[in-house]
């Protein structure tokens, strides 16, 4: 065969003698130059074919070479000739090594070009077909050494479906190659056995591991259509081409099952309420020649009745079980021997002092090195000290009562806990009520009863009297001990509870209090609804008014008992015009609701005189001015002539009123006047609409519609779209309703709207 390189790199030294230097030299270049257009030329078929870039053909080719085992040359010149039609021989290349050498690249392509291991196998087959294969079938070995039917050819469907799964206890062919490691090789087939699948019985097979990394990672069939001899060349050919099986099989069962150990069984396992631990058998063993076992997995309960080893997973089980390590590898071992479940009803078998034993123990084999272990709690002795540990942990003390020994027991905080001396005798649960206060015993005989014959859990507070005086309150909380259905014992723990009661008296009068205060807020809440009543009255006769329907709605302010300076007044004058005013005072509390209305009366007084909305607001900015505490707001006073259908009026520093006409609502642009209380000789400008039958008109405070992070632009544009909602509503009040849900602000101030219908 030719060097496993681009150009031959071991050239004796040439004799000057026989020949000159020169010719000699000029020999060797023109070999390279040959070998050289060779690869040349095979790269521009990877080109032309594999549509990969040409700085990259050269790489691919040497890689593709190196995978199938064969000589760059020779595979070089194995590609041109397919591409060509001609037969290009590179030198010493036979036709066997070429032959191979195809088989493998048309293999190692697929396997390069796709991680399908089905239409890998079907290349295999095919390059196979030429010595008398006639099927493929791949088992991949999972976690837990089952081989999982993961590709085929050549075989029909029912073939894959009996031979999809072969479990490790399944002492078939195949997990006999897996477990050896070594091929089998069968040229008589299988004889009247029927272990593989195949075309007839004594049809050649042949079962090989396949191994990538140093690790089995599955098994492969090859079935031949008949009986042959398998001999060495062909069985050199069969194996070469299967190493690329091997590789794409172990990348894609790394990609698919990371490191798994049993994830199915532990979870299982993990489910469990009683101990369990999955084993896992080194392939060392001990001087004796019993295996090394090593703890895979200990589901929670397992744990908890270790020998409290830290992190137990991953050590030998002689250091998390050393008491029972050696009669639990004896039974692991018979598992393995027996191929069946072994039990024993307590490990270790002889009783020893200071030793929790292991009851109903368990042991399968579930594959070729691991096996799960379950077992049973250990008995009631163990179950009270772990009820002492607990009462140790917490002010709790443990007691139990076995019915059939005529034993208690007691923890050793339960004599103190009930006021008797440390070393008195524990007694049964009845007899507490020479304990307790004669308050409480009719409450002990029920709980009794209910444990004994109604065979309940119960939980109960009893009066214990202290020494010093006083009582000491304690919780019993008791349950029932039943085997198979019958009553045994009692079991259970007393408490401390005394702090926690008068931790309970306490809050119980806190509760009080806090019932008392509840009640003063109710009532507090109720005045202050009361004072805003009385501050802003809902007033009637809205619907009596002159050419105009009108609806009007005070909000009080979020916050609670909080009095705020918003108002609003509809009113026929003396003269049978309309006054319709809206007004906001600065600040909240008394202050603002006194200022807010000594302003409102006096807007009324100054509009029954029969002035002008200017002179009006004139004058009410003097007695704001006159008034106490000075209060300063922003007022709209309009006056509508119902005859006329005009609307006049000024606005100091007020939100200007808002007209639906034709389904659009517009701003009606009011002078610019300054705010109530500010400067004293203020003059106000007037402003004036024509209005039609129809029209509605909208008032309001700022406090409906302002918003923290809002501008106010934005703020009256929502409210418009709000009151074009109302074009065709005819019921005036719910509208106002409507208007007051749907325009939010959230500065929690209150807010005043007066909606007026011109009819």
């Amino acid at each position: 065969m030719a060097q496993d390189s681009d150009v031959p790199s071991d050239r004796s030294a040439p004799d000057a003698r026989s020949l000159p230097a020169a010719y000699l030299d000029l020999a060797a270049e023109l070999a390279r130059s040959e070998d050289r257009h060779l690869l040349d030329l095979a790269a521009g078929v990877l080109v032309a074919q594999q549509a990969m870039e040409p700085t990259m053909a050269a790489q691919s080719l040497r890689q593709l070479a190196a995978r199938a085992g064969v000589p760059v040359r020779d595979l070089a010149a194995d590609l041109v000739s397919g591409a060509c039609g001609a037969s290009i021989e590179a030198p010493e290349a036979s036709e066997a090594a070429l032959a191979g050498s195809r088989a493998r690249l048309e293999a190692t392509t697929a396997a390069e070009v796709s991680r399908d291991l089905d239409e890998v196998t079907g290349t295999l087959l095919g390059a196979l077909r030429p010595v008398g294969v006639r099927g493929l079938m791949v088992w991949r070995r999972t976690s837990s050494d089952c081989l999982r039917l993961t590709a085929s050819a050549g075989f029909t469907s029912l073939d894959r479906a009996q031979w999809s799964q072969i479990p490790p206890q399944w002492h078939a062919l195949p997990q006999r190659a897996l477990a050896e490691a070594e091929p089998i090789w069968l040229p008589r087939g299988v004889g009247d056995a029927g272990e593989l699948p195949g075309p007839a019985l004594e049809a050649a097979r042949a079962v090989l591991p396949l191994r990538h990394e140093g690790t089995s990672c599955g098994v492969v069939l090859v079935a031949w259509r008949e009986a042959r001899e398998l001999d060495r060349e062909l069985r050199l050919r069969v194996s070469g081409l299967l190493d690329v099986l091997a590789r794409v099989l172990g990348s894609v069962r790394h990609l698919t099952d990371p490191g798994a150990t049993l994830p199915v069984l532990a979870s299982t396992l993990d489910l469990l309420a009683e101990p369990a631990m999955m084993l896992r058998r080194a392939r060392n063993e001990t001087t004796d020649g019993s295996p090394v076992l090593f703890v895979e997995h200990m589901n929670a309960a397992a744990q908890r009745r270790g020998s409290g080893v830290p992190r137990p997973v991953g050590r030998p089980l002689a250091h998390v079980l050393p008491q029972v390590a050696d009669d639990l590898t004896a039974l692991v071992g018979d598992a393995y021997r027996h191929r069946a479940v072994q039990r024993v009803p307590r490990l270790p078998v002889a009783k020893q002092p200071g030793t929790v034993p292991l009851l109903n123990v368990r042991v399968l084999a579930v594959s070729a090195e691991r096996c799960a272990v379950l077992w049973h709690a250990e008995g009631r002795d163990h179950s009270f000290s772990v009820l002492n540990r607990a009462g140790r942990l917490g002010s709790l003390a443990a007691f139990e009562d076995d019915r059939a020994l005529g034993v208690t027991q007691w923890s050793e905080q339960v004599a103190p806990l009930l006021g008797l001396p440390a070393d008195t005798e524990p007694f049964p649960l009845e007899r507490l009520a020479n304990l307790v206060v004669p308050e409480d015993r009719p409450d002990l005989s029920r709980m009794l009863e209910a444990l004994t014959s109604r065979l309940e859990g119960v939980s109960g507070m009893l009066r214990v009297p202290r020494p010093e005086g006083g009582v000491r309150h304690i919780r019993l909380i008791a349950d029932p001990l039943l085997t198979h259905g019958t009553l045994t014992g009692l079991t259970g723990f007393f408490q401390d509870a005394s702090a926690q009661h008068q931790t309970e008296v306490a809050l119980a009068a806190t509760f009080d209090r806090l019932g008392s205060v509840q009640a003063q807020a109710d009532l507090r809440h109720k005045l202050a609804l009361q004072l805003q009543q009385a501050i802003v009255p809902e007033q009637s006769g809205l619907d009596a008014l002159p050419g105009l329907r009108v609806a009007a709605r005070y909000r009080p302010a979020a916050e609670e008992y909080r009095v705020g300076g918003d108002w609003y007044d509809v009113l026929h004058l003396p003269d049978g015009r309309v006054l319709i005013a809206v007004g906001d005072v600065a600040g909240h509390g008394i202050d603002a609701a006194t200022g807010m209305v000594a302003l409102k009366n006096a807007l009324r007084g100054l509009s029954c005189s029969g002035g002008e909305p200017g002179d009006v607001m004139r004058s009410l900015n003097e007695a704001a001015l006159r008034t106490t505490g000075h209060p300063t707001a922003t007022t709209i006073c309009a006056y509508f002539d119902p005859e006329r259908q005009t609307l006049r009026w000024t606005s100091a520093g007020h939100l200007p009123p808002l007209l639906l006409r034709d389904g659009r609502a517009r701003l009606l642009e009011s002078a610019p006047n300054l705010l109530l209380g500010a400067v004293p000789g203020t003059r106000y400008q007037e402003s004036q609409v024509d209005l039609r039958d129809g029209d509605l008109l909208l008032l309001c405070t700022d406090g409906l519609i302002e918003r923290r992070r809002s501008s106010i632009d934005d703020a009256l544009a929502m409210l418009a779209r709000a009151l074009e909602g109302l074009n065709h509503a005819d019921d005036l009040e719910t509208g106002a309703d409507t208007l007051l849900a749907a325009a939010r602000g959230d500065t929690d101030d209150d807010a005043s709207l007066v909606l007026i219908r011109v009819q």
